[in-house]
């Protein structure tokens, strides 16, 4: 969060300057981003542990199949 944020609310009673407001977009961007790409993270994460743990249980119905 830069100093902009911590200065400036949108509630504020003043307009914010076309400085302030394009400081303000970058953070949004900024922080949209980063959430962007720790759900993508999250994903993949998620998507690894579902394979691994469908490719265990097919390795199991083959042993079991093959006794």
């Amino acid at each position: 969060m830069t100093e902009v944020n911590k200065k400036y609310r949108l509630n504020s009673m003043e307009e914010p300057t076309d400085e302030m407001l394009q400081e303000l977009m970058e953070d949004v961007a900024k922080a949209a981003r980063e959430s962007s790409a720790k759900a993508e993270t999250e994903l993949k994460r998620r998507l690894s542990e579902t394979a691994h743990i469908i490719a265990s249980r097919r390795l199991k119905r083959k042993t079991i199949a093959n006794d």
